[in-house]
């Protein structure tokens, strides 16, 4: 335990400007989030004709290699805060690379064949998600850093919600339109890849600001101390963060669990609006459906967690959204418009699921440095993003998986496949049944997360 005390930090309200620079950032996040997430594993099986099991492998190798780097960058953002005052640097840097990798996933030919385009995509994706956690590591550390007060963190993350709730939307039915523009689909995936790669990296560009904002806020506290530890010790760290603070474990493991329950989802949202809603094209309205409502509902889930609790309002939308999951499981034997409505729903309590415990996590970190010292955000969220990284990769792959066995067949660009009623039913199942389970369980360590407003503002 630390026996420096830690310097009074008034909580004052965070101003208009400091807000936005903050959410813009959610561009970037929802942006990566989503795209690839929603058509990579469908660009492999339908437009470059890699197996569908292979497919679900590629994304998984490059989600593994986040897990991989995200505790090694979240403390060497920590060292960086401590040497420098900013988090800044590693933000700019995958600012400025993330389009140019993002680019080059989606710019590989059919005509490369299913293994040489197989193993350009995992490569560009790999550096793709290395840049993005460059950004995204020191990014989810700035609440902590901002404010200390517990409501102007959900004021905060309320805020950042509703633009990457926004930008869902823009590239969850921005992107496929683009793509679908025009008569190629060679071109029209490039297209997507560099407009969407230069939009998320202006986001982040943007967002990396807050980080000046950050350390004028933290230049009165004593600076901690600027380590250089090897790669053990860096890894050991987050375990011992992983040890030292129950609140973090509980809210980890729901996290993941949740992220799995999206992740699946959103890996399987293209293949329903192909093969349930038999157009392509229907996943624009899909993302409409999920977004719009979002929009509107995320002040409210910030108004319900100042009023009961954060802890309280998440389980709340935990609740909601495996109800309206489980929902579409008619759409096996009943397939229609219909299905919009229950995805509404979702969308209602998916703006719930983002700001609510990314608004706890700035708790956990700042409940943790009063009994251990501060400088260790980074390695909280560290592990926190490659947790949440983990869901997401095990979400496309239990789509794989589940096209593979249930006898998805590939085509490459300009083909039409038959599919089998078998896989239909999988992809159905996939998108409703798997991530209501899911949700559920991750009310089991939501009910062990013990923090609560008093021990925030105390």
């Amino acid at each position: 335990m630390s026996t420096e005390a830690r310097p009074e930090r008034a909580s004052v309200r965070l101003s208009a400007r400091i807000l936005w620079l903050y959410a813009l950032g959610s561009l970037g996040t929802g942006g990566y989030a989503t795209l690839p997430g929603l058509v990579l594993t469908y660009f492999l099986t339908d437009n470059l004709g890699v197996a569908a099991l292979a497919a679900g492998a590629i994304v998984t190798a490059a989600k593994i290699w986040d897990v991989v780097i995200d505790p090694l960058i979240g403390a060497a953002s920590d060292r960086q805060l401590a040497r420098t005052g900013s988090r800044r640097g590693f933000m700019v840097t995958g600012a400025l690379t993330l389009p140019v990798f993002f680019a080059l996933t989606f710019a590989v030919p059919p005509s490369w064949g299913p293994v040489a385009g197989a193993v350009c995509v995992m490569l560009a994706f790999l550096a793709t998600a290395t840049a993005f956690s460059l950004f995204q590591v020191p990014y989810v550390a700035l609440p902590a850093e901002l404010t200390d007060g517990y409501d102007e963190r959900t004021r905060l993350l309320g805020w950042r919600v509703v633009v990457l709730t926004a930008s869902i939307l823009l590239f969850g039915a921005g992107g496929p339109a683009l793509r679908n523009a025009g008569d190629d689909p060679v071109l029209g995936y490039l297209i997507m890849g560099i407009a969407a790669g230069v939009a998320i990296g202006v986001g982040m560009l943007i967002a990396s600001r807050t980080a000046d904002a950050a350390a004028a806020r933290r230049a009165a506290e004593p600076a901690p101390a600027a380590p250089a530890p090897g790669i053990a010790e860096q890894y050991a760290a987050g375990f011992r963060a992983l040890r030292r603070s129950q609140p973090f474990r509980a809210l980890l493991g729901t996290f993941v669990l949740q992220a799995l329950a999206t992740g699946t989802m959103l890996a399987g949202a293209q293949y329903v609006a192909t093969w349930v809603l038999r157009s392509e094209d229907a996943v624009t309205f899909v993302f409409v459906a999920l977004v719009g409502p979002a929009l509107v509902a995320t002040p409210a889930w910030t108004a319900v967690a100042r009023r009961t609790g954060k802890e309280r309002a998440f389980a709340a939308a935990s609740v909601l959204f495996a109800a309206a999951a489980a929902s579409l499981t008619l759409a096996v034997w009943s397939p229609g418009p219909w299905i919009y409505a229950s995805v509404a729903v979702a969308g209602i309590a998916y703006a719930g699921l983002q700001s609510l415990p990314m608004a706890m996590l700035p708790d956990v970190i700042s409940h943790h440095e009063r009994d251990h010292g501060v400088g260790q955000a980074g390695t909280f969220t560290g592990v926190w993003t490659a947790g949440e990284t983990v869901g997401f990769a095990l979400g496309a792959t239990a789509v794989s998986l589940t096209l593979a066995a249930t006898g998805y067949v590939s085509a490459v660009a300009g083909e039409t496949a038959v599919q089998p009623d078998a896989a239909i039913t999988g992809i159905v199942l996939s998108f409703s049944i798997l991530p209501a389970a899911l949700m559920l369980a991750s009310l089991v360590p939501l009910a062990r997360y013990r923090l609560r407003r008093h021990d925030i503002d105390a």
